[in-house]
């Protein structure tokens, strides 16, 4: 492990020096220390609707495999405990009663307990089975904990539990769009912690939001607009019991720079501009309603968990963000956008209307995030100054990731 004090130090409200984002050690260390300790995001679990479904991905060089058994959706290290074999080596589908290695034919039920071992002898088959990653369903959104001993994951249990209403568990899948990013992982969230690029970087997300209203842009009319549009919609909330209520302009204050745990989780409900109803291009909505959810005025609901997580859920369609380290200086990010699961293609929803808003905004953020990298990455890279109305949360992103990485 690198000893952080033989790195240059970072001012407050400065940027990471450049050897945070291209050091091998520092790299191996964030795995260690934040990646393998953290409940991970995988998946939806309506993506694996029947038993014996599956898919994989690998975090950094770990594969991972992602099934649905007779008792719910389980992962397991996506390795044959024979000579270490790829089991599934296709990004998803559907398996039979058993999994059968491609290399020696072992065989493994769909609890991962080994099946049959052909050909050989003398072995204590016991302790043969596949290696169980411990795997955690919340409010239909499938976390993973690489950890031999997990931390507890009731922050993320009790925060996501206000995704119920919107019925996850009940969508399905309208389609996803997998990303490799040339950019260091951190650079992903920085981005994400900060819309002081939005004016220039997202003109169709700031028709839609409030985000950018703060600093100079926290106008008497920005406020008054947000205001009109709360007044309107708050008994609908209450009654419904959607709470979790972010009523000020600008991006809700996250993660906290001082909590201890290793995957900072939020829970925010904002509203919109007036007259979006969901996040469309035009406002209008774009599927049927999800859910218990029947009507526009639930604003969008904004998960998000450091460091491989975030969503924002409208009243009909929920768009999840997947981050995940593929290696030094590239992110592996899959954005996947869901629907009720009733819904049919080009009858209730088509791709066209549904996929734009945040297709648009996500290839715009991987777009700046790659020009970042080839700049923090040059010998010339000094730190920069932070603003402190409008990228507050980079600062305490910075502190957090400092305070676990040592």
């Amino acid at each position: 492990m690198i000893d952080l004090a033989e790195l240059p130090p970072r001012p407050a409200w400065h940027t990471l020096p450049g050897q945070y984002y291209g050091n091998p050690a520092i790299y191996q260390q964030e795995l260690a220390r934040i990646w393998n300790r953290g409940w991970l995001f995988i998946a939806p679990s309506c993506e694996l609707p029947n038993a014996g479904d599956y898919l994989t991905l690998s975090v950094d060089s770990s594969p991972i495999l992602l099934l649905r058994g007779e008792d719910g959706v389980q992962a397991f290290h996506n390795i044959c405990p024979h000579r270490g074999s790829l089991l599934c080596d296709k990004p998803s589908g559907h398996t039979g009663q058993v999994l059968v290695c491609p290399y020696h034919q072992w065989s493994f039920s769909r609890d991962g307990k080994l099946h049959a071992c052909r050909g050989m002898h003398d072995c204590d088959t016991s302790a043969l089975g596949l290696q169980k990653i411990a795997t955690i369903t919340v409010a239909g959104l499938v976390f993973i904990n690489l950890a031999d001993e997990p931390i507890d994951p009731k922050p993320l249990q009790q925060l996501f539990a206000a995704a119920e209403p919107h019925g996850f568990e009940v969508a399905k899948v309208a389609h996803a769009i997998d990303y490799r990013v040339a950019a260091d992982w951190k650079l992903i969230w920085e981005n994400n912690r900060e819309c002081y690029h939005c004016d220039a970087g997202h003109p169709q997300y700031v028709r839609a939001n409030f985000d950018i209203a703060e600093g100079d842009r926290d106008t008497p009319l920005s406020r008054a607009a947000q205001t009109a549009v709360l007044a309107r919609t708050s008994a609908y909330w209450d009654a419904e019991g959607l709470s979790l209520k972010h009523v000020t302009g600008g991006l809700a204050s996250y993660p906290d720079p001082d909590d201890p745990c290793p995957f900072p989780v939020s829970a925010t409900r904002t509203v919109q501009v007036e007259g979006y109803q969901t996040e469309s291009l035009d406002g209008q909505r774009v599927a049927p309603f999800m859910g218990r959810l029947q009507s526009p005025d639930v604003g969008v609901l904004r998960l998000r968990s450091i460091p491989s997580f975030w969503c924002h859920a409208s009243c009909d369609h929920a768009v999840l963000t997947r981050v995940l380290p593929a290696e030094l200086g590239v992110t592996n990010i899959r954005v996947t956008w869901l629907v009720t699961r009733d819904a049919k293609e080009l009858i209730n929803y088509s791709l066209d209307r549904l996929l734009p808003f945040w297709q648009l905004t996500s290839e715009q953020d991987w777009e700046m995030c790659e020009r970042q990298a080839k700049g923090v990455n040059s010998r010339a890279y000094r730190p920069g100054p932070l603003s402190k109305v409008r990228e507050y949360n980079v600062e305490a992103f910075y502190h957090w990731y400092l305070a676990r990485l040592r």
